[in-house]
């Protein structure tokens, strides 16, 4: 691809993220809240992959996809309303949190400008997964099975209480 084709597919891929991820805020249906959290995730790994990071790419279409789905599930086993059309209520905080997200981009803009960017003249590893996972089983072995460890006892966590207990 030539080097105008990556970048309107970068800002075509950046403003589609962004436009969802504002979405998800501003939505009062939950469930189209987290239809365009699946299109941000979606904008995301098309910019991995012109990041020429195809695992990572992968990665987040498969796992954050999956997320979402459960997301889905989990907003309409709590809401339990007949009506979807308001389950994601706004409340009076959004100025100050508009305040807050501006102070953050300014800080994060003043950090990236006054930083100096040291540029790697490496190339760029062809077939990356099965390096990754060489590093992972190998370096990172302690690491990567706390994590699982972590996600397992999340996700049986999400699942007591999504289930809720009940009085004898």
């Amino acid at each position: 691809m030539s080097e105008w084709g990556l970048t309107v597919a970068f800002y075509s891929l950046a403003t589609i993220t962004v436009a969802s991820a504002i979405g998800v805020v501003r939505k009062s249906n939950l469930v189209h809240s987290a239809l365009l959290l699946a299109l941000c995730f979606v904008g995301v790994s098309g910019l991995y992959v012109l990041l020429h990071a195809e695992f990572l790419a992968a990665v987040q279409l498969l796992i954050y996809s999956g997320a979402v789905a459960v997301i889905m599930v989990l907003g309409i086993m709590l809401t339990q309303r007949s009506n979807m059309n308001d389950t994601n209520p706004s409340n009076d905080r959004s100025r100050w949190a508009v305040a807050i997200c501006g102070m953050f981009t300014l800080v994060t803009l003043s950090v990236i400008a006054t930083t100096p960017w040291h540029y790697s003249i490496a190339m760029t590893i062809e077939d990356s997964a099965p390096v990754i996972a060489r590093v992972l089983l190998t370096e990172y072995m302690i690491a990567f099975e706390a994590t699982a460890v972590l996600l397992l006892a999340a996700m049986v966590g999400a699942i007591v209480l999504a289930k809720g207990v009940e009085d004898k």
